[in-house]
Formats: structure tokens, C-alpha cells, sequence
């Protein structure tokens, strides 16, 4: 095993296994000795004049058994060829990843591989099949692609062998024990991109200029004589009783505040766009904004849920703790069961006593009667600042945009507008009562809750 490989790494492990028989008679014939018996099967029509060709054919055919059995016999064992699997990164949604096997022949003779490798449909939608040429007590490797489309643990299986001399009149069969369960990530490069160029270009200025400013935020900072202006839920009585005059506290901005992201994995958001569900989407915000948010000194929460809670990952800060989140990003899972949002928000009102900011992406339900989510959303608001995402439904967007052809089509067109119309009064009704709420196309995500969580902490508004 490599180096950067070890436990602590998000690379699968390398995995390594002698072949063996696949079956009770493991070995076949090769393409040359169905070319030599073909060309001896010419001699059948000089036969229909001089039977006697018909002992020139048999006499052909031995010697092409008999060219076979030594190939065979010169082919290596299975047992004397050893397979191995190596990532050269983390899996990741929507990334290309190269996977690198090596074949290690222990014998003295040359042989030539073909190597199929048993990977689920997540990974490839074909079962890669590689040829490598293996030299006598040498190895040789060749690498294929795979590109995650599903996160979450997915099992590979043995790689298949199929093997022949430079003679190629027989070859064996063998399999090799590769089995193993590996972990898909959240896409690691988007995240990546957003925090070079999110965080360390805005994120660090911002800290910068708000590091020490006063009034701002409600972090206690020092005392003062009460001045004209000052807020009245700002006088400190029990020093004012002390001092027999007014006295102020100050306040700053909070180096650590408390930030929880909240994921619906719920039925809606199965939906497809493009090769990811809503839920791959929301799931590559949530591990681009925990990263940001960890980075500019806030502690991170996380929740996902659908009937139940799925993933639960308390406040914290630091490389330790962004692990637990990028593990549990990857188990987040979409259910095929409406989400239970009013047991969500419980479950969060427990968890966090004192006010931070909440990150609620969801979708709503298209339906006449008031979606629980919105009931959710107003018991958190008593308590907390909450940005309240809802990914929008591109494709009704645009067939509300569309001009109908046909009376069939108005009605469509009609209906797609009267939808879209109630998801944008349940989000107004929202952010009336005090949210950020926002109604975000799903190939925007990402970027519209990092700025609107840098705008939060520029404005200080938690």
C-alpha cells in the first residue's frame, strides 16, 4: 500500500490476490488453434475424390491438439498470477478517477491478459476490460477510468482473467479476490474551487475588517458610560446599581458562532437534474459551505433527514470534525417517503439552545394545503436566523415561460404559472416572518448560499 494511503486518508485501500480456477475445467482454446484446425477442415474436399486425405486430416488435427496441450502446459498456473487494485484518488461525485490494476507474473513464461474488473453501475455503466502484457517474473498494470454518478458505499467485486502465451493456442481462466467496499464523496473539486476562490478572497478581508468593530454582533466586549443613541436593552443594571450612573455594554463581532445546515433527503428531492438528484446537489453545497464555515471560525452542524433522522453530526471545529461531515454528506441518502420536517425542526430546537444560524435547503410540495416544512420553518424562526433555501423546479419555470401552441398547451402553460405563483407565496410568507428565503435554481446552489452565508456574517446579522 502506498504511502498516502493510510487509514486516515480518504483513498481506498489498495487490494491485492493471487487468481484462481474459476472453474473445474479453467482453460480453453486459443485463436490460433481454431485458425489451424479451420485450415484443416480444406482437406475434407480433396476427400470427396481420395478417402485417403481423410487420414491427412486426422493426422492435421492431432498435431493441433497436440500444439495446444504443450501451450497449455506452458501457461502459468493461476495461482502463479497476482492481481492488484490501486486508486490514484478519493471517489467523488461527477469526477473522473483512475484506477490503476496490476497483474504480477511469478512464472518464467510470457503471457498476455485480459483483465475484467467488477464494478458496479455507480462507478461505470460498462465493466472495464483491460489487456496487459506481463513478462516473465515481471508485472505490468494498466488503468481505466470510473466516473461516481451514486455516493455512498459500493462493493466491487473479483477482477476476471482470461490468459494466453505468445503461441495463443490455449488459455486459462482464473479470478482473482478483489473484493472490496469503497466510499463516493461529495464532489471534492467543487468544494474545492469554492474555497479558494470564496473564502480566501472575500472571507479573509471580511475577517479582517470586522476582527475588532464595536456595536456590532452580541459578543460582550467591554463597558462604557451610556452615551445618546445607545440601545436601551444594552444598559448593564447591575453595574449601573454599582456605579449610581448609566453604563453600557459593548459588543463585537463573534470570532465562533453557530452554524447548522439542515437537509431534506425526502421524496422531492429524488428529482433528477442532469445526471445528480436535487440531493447530490444540496449535498456538494452543504460540504462547500461547512468547509467556509469552519475556515472563517464558526462551529458546523449538521442534519439530514427524511422519515427519520438519517445523519446527525453535532457542533464543532477542525479537520477531525469535517471528516465526520464529509462522511455523513456521503451516507445522506434520498427516500422515497415525504420527509418529516416538524420532526426535523424538534430535533433541532433540542439540539441548539442558543441562537445560530440555520441553513434549511429543502423543496416544496406542490399542493393546495400549507407544506409541513413551512410549519418547521416558523418554529425555528422564534429561535434563530434562518436561511431558508427551496430549490426550484427549472423544468416548470420554463414551461411557465413557453408560449402555448395549443389550447392543451394554455392549460399546461396556466397551470406551471398558478404553481410557481403558490411557491413563491409560501416563500413570501417565509421571509415576512423574519427568514432569508430563497427560492434557488439547483445549478446555482452552491454559489448563492456561500455568498448569502458570507453576506450574514458581513452584516452580522447572527
Amino acid at each position: 500500500m502506498n504511502a498516502d494511503q493510510g487509514k486516515n486518508t480518504l483513498i481506498p485501500k489498495t487490494v491485492k490476490a493471487p487468481a484462481r480456477q474459476t472453474k473445474k475445467f479453467g482453460y480453453g482454446f486459443g485463436r490460433r488453434f481454431f485458425l489451424l484446425a479451420g485450415v484443416g477442415v480444406l482437406w475434407a474436399i480433396p476427400a470427396f475424390w481420395d478417402v485417403r486425405y481423410l487420414l491427412l486430416i486426422a493426422a492435421w488435427d492431432a498435431c493441433a491438439i497436440i500444439a495446444w496441450l504443450v501451450d497449455l502446459r506452458r501457461l502459468p498456473l493461476p495461482n502463479q498470477l497476482v492481481v492488484e487494485r490501486s486508486w490514484a484518488r478519493a471517489p467523488s461525485l461527477s469526477n473522473d478517477v483512475e484506477v490503476t490494476l496490476a497483474v504480477e507474473n511469478l512464472s518464467t513464461a510470457w503471457v498476455e491478459c485480459r483483465v475484467l474488473d467488477d464494478v458496479p453501475q455507480g462507478l461505470r455503466q460498462q465493466p472495464p476490460e483491460v489487456i496487459v502484457q506481463v513478462p516473465t517474473r515481471g508485472t505490468a498494470e494498466a488503468k481505466y477510468l470510473v466516473r461516481p454518478l451514486q455516493r455512498g458505499d459500493l462493493k466491487l467485486g473479483s477482477a476476471y482473467l482470461r490468459y494466453q502465451s505468445a503461441a495463443r493456442f490455449a488459455e486459462r481462466w482464473a479470478r482473482a479476490d478483489l473484493a472490496q467496499t469503497i466510499r463516493v464523496f461529495p464532489d471534492l473539486e467543487e468544494a474545492k474551487r469554492h474555497n479558494i476562490y470564496l473564502s480566501k478572497a472575500r472571507q479573509i478581508e471580511l475577517e479582517k475588517r470586522l476582527l475588532r468593530q464595536r456595536g456590532i454582533g452580541r459578543e460582550f466586549e467591554s463597558l462604557r458610560e451610556y452615551q445618546p443613541g445607545d440601545e436601551f436593552r444594552n444598559i448593564c443594571w447591575t453595574a449601573t446599581a454599582r456605579r449610581g450612573k448609566h453604563v453600557t455594554k459593548l459588543f463585537q463581532v463573534e470570532r465562533s458562532q453557530a452554524v447548522w445546515i439542515i437537509m431534506d433527503a425526502g421524496r422531492l428531492l429524488r428529482a433528477r437534474v442532469g445526471e445528480l438528484s436535487k440531493l447530490d446537489l444540496s449535498v456538494n453545497a452543504a460540504l462547500s459551505l461547512a468547509q467556509i464555515a469552519l475556515y472563517s471560525g464558526d462551529r458546523v452542524g449538521l442534519l439530514v433527514y427524511g422519515r427519520d433522522i438519517q445523519q446527525r453530526v453535532g457542533l464543532g471545529r477542525g479537520l477531525g470534525h469535517m471528516r465526520n461531515i464529509l462522511e455523513a454528506l456521503a451516507s445522506a441518502q434520498e427516500e422515497p417517503a415525504e420527509a418529516d420536517h416538524l420532526r426535523a425542526a424538534s430535533v433541532l430546537l433540542q439540539l441548539q439552545r442558543q441562537r445560530a444560524l440555520i441553513i434549511w435547503v429543502t423543496d416544496l410540495a406542490d399542493t393546495s394545503m400549507t407544506p409541513e416544512v413551512i410549519e418547521g420553518a416558523s418554529q425555528i424562526l422564534s429561535k434563530h436566523l434562518l436561511l431558508f433555501a427551496v430549490m426550484a423546479q427549472n423544468d416548470l419555470v420554463e414551461l411557465a415561460n413557453s408560449r402555448p401552441q395549443s389550447a392543451e398547451d394554455m392549460f399546461s402553460v396556466m397551470a406551471a404559472q398558478e404553481l410557481i405563483q403558490r411557491r413563491e407565496q409560501l416563500i413570501s410568507r417565509v421571509r415576512n416572518r423574519g427568514a432569508l428565503a430563497l427560492e434557488i435554481s439547483p445549478s446555482h446552489l452552491t454559489t448563492t448560499l456561500v455568498n448569502q452565508y458570507l453576506e450574514v456574517k458581513e452584516r452580522g446579522l447572527i
